[in-house]
C-alpha cells in the first residue's frame, strides 16, 4: 500500500506504474558496504579486560568501544587453541572436520588451499580491499615447504587477501621474521634462512645448552634456537638482518594496520588485524613494562589495549566511524604459564583471567572458548549488552549477507547468517554451538545446557596447570545457574544428555550444518 501526498492528481491506472517504478528504484539501491575491522587478540581471557569485570588491569580503549557499541556476554570462538579457531573464523568450517588443523608448527604448509572461500575472498568479491596484518599461524607454502629465501606461496594472497604483513606462526616459534606479501622482510640474500623442526642446526646456540645467553628462561619446552635473548620452539639459522625484536612487534604490526586503513580510506576495506599479544613470549614495549603490576602478562594486556586504541583513533581521525564495523575478540581463552618463566603466576594475585568461567586455553570448559566480543558501528549499532549465543564461525556468512552476496552451496559449510544478532537487532543468536578442545573433545551448548562428550585423558594439563575438561563420563552443566561448570548434572538429566548426544552425533556425521 502506497501513502500518496495530498493534492496530487493521480491518472487512473497509474498506481500500478508507480508501484513498479518504486520497486525498481528500491532494487537498484546499492548495498551498504561498511568497512570491517576484526581485531583478534591471542590468548586473551574473558576476565582479562575491565569491561568484562577485571579490576587489577585497566583496558580503557576496549572499554570505550564497549560503551559505544555492543558487548556480548555469550560469544564463542570455535576452539580453545589458536590454529583451529583461526581456520574456522576464516573458512566458516569447523576445524575438527579437517585433518591438519591442529596447532601448526612454524614450518607448516598452507592449511587453507588456494581457491577456498574465505572471509577475505567474500569481501574481495564484494568490492573490498582486503588485508591481514599480524599473526597468521595457518601455514605457508606448498608441499615442499615455504621458501623463506624466495617467493613464499601459497599464502594469504591466494585466498582473498590483497595485502599481508605476517608473523608466520607464533612468537615462540621460528622463523622469527616478518613476511610481507610473499617475501621475508629485510632478508640479506647472502645470509639465507634455514629452518628445522626435526634436528638442531649446530651453528646456532640453543636455550637448552646455553641458558646464560637468555634474558627470559623457559619453564617447559621452548629451549631451542635463541633469538633476541629468548629461546624458541624449533631450530633456525641465518636471516640475521630480518629477525624481529620482540619489544617492537606490537608497534610494527599496529603501524602496518594503520597505514592500510589510511591508504584505503576512500574505498571499502576489510582488515583482519591479528595481534601477537598476549601470547608468549610476553615481551611488550619498554613503555608498558611494569605498568600493570602483574608482570609481562599484564603489561601485554595493556599493550593489546593500546593497539586497539591506535586502530580506533585512526578510524575516528579519518571520519570513518560511521562507515566502519570494529570487532574486538580473541582466538581462545587465557593461559598463565605457557612455557616461559615470566612471573605470570606469581604476580597474578586475585586477578582471574577467565573471569567466572572454568578452564582456559586448551580446555573443554568455557574458559577456553567463551571470549571477549565487542562490536562498534557508530550510528548503526545501539550501545548495550547482548546475551545472544554467537560464534566466530558465523562471521563469514554474516558478512556475505551484509554485502548482499549469496554463498555457493559448498562454501562455509558451518557458517550461518547471524547479522541481526551481531548488529543488535535481535537478542536471539544461534540455537546451538560447538566447542572444540585440544584433545579433540567436543562440547555442545543448546539453550542453558552444555554437554561435554566423554573420553579418555588426564584432567589437568600439567605443563600449563589448566583443567582439560576430560572425563570418561558425560558432563552436563546448566550454564544459566552454573556458569563456572562446577555441578555435573548428567545423572539427573539423562534425557537432556541423550538429546544433546544425538544432536552432536548428527552434526559430526552430516559433515556440514549449513545446507
Amino acid at each position: 500500500m502506497f501513502l500518496l501526498p495530498n493534492r496530487i492528481n493521480i491518472i487512473p491506472g497509474a498506481i500500478g506504474l508507480i508501484s513498479l517504478a518504486s520497486l525498481q528504484t528500491a532494487c537498484r539501491q546499492p548495498v551498504e558496504k561498511p568497512n570491517i575491522v576484526i581485531i583478534y587478540a591471542d590468548d586473551l581471557g574473558y576476565g582479562d579486560v575491565s569491561c568484562y569485570g577485571a579490576t587489577r588491569v585497566n583496558t580503557p580503549n576496549i572499554d570505550l568501544l564497549a560503551n559505544q557499541g555492543l558487548r556480548f556476554t555469550n560469544a564463542h570462538c570455535t576452539s580453545s587453541t589458536s590454529t583451529p579457531s583461526r581456520y574456522s573464523l576464516l573458512t566458516g568450517e569447523y576445524a575438527w572436520r579437517k585433518k591438519g588443523t591442529g596447532i601448526a608448527p612454524g614450518n607448516a604448509i598452507a592449511i587453507i588451499k588456494p581457491g577456498r572461500t574465505t572471509i577475505a575472498s567474500v569481501m574481495k568479491n564484494g568490492g573490498y580491499k582486503t588485508a591481514v596484518v599480524g599473526k597468521w599461524h595457518l601455514g605457508l607454502g606448498s608441499e615442499a615447504g615455504a621458501d623463506w629465501n624466495g617467493e613464499i606461496k601459497p599464502g594469504p594472497m591466494d585466498i582473498g587477501f590483497d595485502y599481508n604483513f605476517l608473523i608466520p606462526a607464533t612468537g615462540d616459534r621460528v622463523p622469527c621474521v616478518f613476511v610481507e606479501n610473499r617475501r621475508v622482510v629485510g632478508l640479506d640474500p647472502n645470509d639465507p634462512i634455514r629452518v628445522s623442526y626435526d634436528e638442531p642446526i649446530l651453528a646456532e646456540p640453543t636455550g637448552k645448552d646455553h641458558p646464560e645467553l637468555l634474558k627470559m628462561h623457559p619453564s617447559n619446552g621452548h629451549d631451542m634456537t635463541i633469538v633476541n635473548g629468548i629461546s624458541r620452539i624449533g631450530y633456525m639459522s641465518g636471516g640475521k638482518s630480518a629477525l624481529w625484536t620482540d619489544e617492537n612487534i606490537a608497534d610494527t604490526i599496529t603501524g602496518k594496520a594503520v597505514k592500510f586503513i589510511e591508504a584505503n580510506r576512500d574505498n571499502p576495506f576489510f582488515l583482519y588485524f591479528s595481534t601477537h599479544d598476549i601470547h608468549v613470549p610476553r615481551v611488550p614495549a619498554q613503555r608498558f613494562a611494569g605498568k600493570s603490576g602483574m608482570g609481562p602478562r599484564g603489561d601485554a594486556i595493556l599493550e593489546f589495549d593500546w593497539s586497539v586504541g591506535e586502530i580506533v583513533k585512526t578510524i575516528d581521525r579519518l571520519d570513518l566511524s560511521r562507515k566502519t564495523i570494529i570487532i574486538v575478540t580473541s582466538d581462545n581463552g587465557p593461559v598463565v604459564d605457557d612455557g616461559y618463566m615470566d612471573q605470570a603466576t606469581e604476580l597474578l594475585g586475585d586477578h582471574k583471567p577467565a573471569g567466572p568461567l572454568r578452564g582456559g586455553k586448551y580446555s573443554a570448559f568455557d574458559g577456553g572458548t567463551r571470549v571477549v566480543f565487542v562490536v562498534r558501528w557508530n550510528s548503526k549499532i545501539k550501545p548495550g549488552t547482548s546475551a545472544a549465543l554467537i560464534s566466530q564461525i558465523d562471521l563469514l556468512s554474516s558478512f556475505a549477507s551484509l554485502t548482499g552476496q549469496k554463498l555457493e552451496s559448498d562454501a562455509a559449510p558451518d557458517s550461518f547468517d547471524q547479522l541481526g544478532a551481531l548488529l543488535g537487532k535481535t537478542d536471539k543468536g544461534r540455537d546451538w554451538i560447538i566447542e572444540h578442545a585440544i584433545n579433540g573433545r567436543l562440547s555442545i551448548i543448546k539453550g542453558d545446557w552444555k554437554l561435554i562428550e566423554p573420553g579418555p585423558g588426564g584432567k589437568l594439563n600439567i605443563s600449563t596447570n589448566t583443567e582439560t575438561g576430560n572425563d570418561p563420563l558425560p558432563q552436563l552443566y546448566n550454564l544459566k545457574s552454573d556458569i563456572g561448570e562446577k555441578n555435573n548434572l548428567a545423572e539427573q538429566n539423562p534425557s537432556v544428555v541423550n538429546e544433546l548426544t544425538d544432536l552432536l552425533l548428527k552434526i559430526k556425521n552430516d559433515g556440514r550444518t549449513r545446507f
